[in-house]
């Protein structure tokens, strides 16, 4: 999980540094040469593209800072944290669901991910298989029973198999 974190990760800063360095410079030079530039639409769209090139290449930077710092040796073998599988009953509405808890950048509820800051995230937290929690939703109060558990070294320790 961690090497496909990253992967994205830096393929999305490699197409950034394109961007910030060979196209957005083509699209203000290109803007620059219309005039005057209080009044150039395509000079300020490239400009504020530009800025938010910048910022989504410094976020992204301190999350690879921050994957590089995890040790899976020091992650709890038997609690829900990052990287773990995890299946729930939601014990109101008696049904189940299986996700992977997975970094703040990286949500997709289809492929079955939550985001470790989401509710249910934060919720399930240090939660072990068999433990019921209580999740505070923007809904309302959720009561879900963790099924199954499968942390991320275990995980690691079968695929070494």
């Amino acid at each position: 999980m961690l090497d496909e974190i990253r992967e994205k990760i830096e393929t999305e800063i490699e197409s950034l540094m394109k961007e910030l360095n060979v196209e957005l410079p083509q699209r203000i030079k290109i803007a620059m040469e219309h005039g005057d530039l209080r009044e150039n639409s395509e000079y300020k769209a490239a400009k504020e593209r530009q800025g938010f090139v910048e910022a989504r290449l410094n976020h992204l930077t301190s999350r690879m800072t921050e994957l590089s710092k995890i040790d899976v040796n020091e992650m709890a073998y038997d609690r829900v944290g990052f990287g773990s599988k995890v299946t729930i009953r939601d014990l109101d509405m008696d049904e189940d669901f299986t996700f992977t808890i997975t970094a703040g950048d990286f949500i997709d509820l289809d492929g079955g991910q939550v985001s470790l800051a989401s509710p249910i995230g934060q919720g399930l937290l240090g939660a072990s298989e068999g433990e019921e929690v209580t999740v505070e939703l923007p809904r309302g109060e959720r009561r879900y029973k963790v099924l199954e558990l499968q942390t991320l070294p275990q995980q690691l320790e079968e695929s070494d198999s």
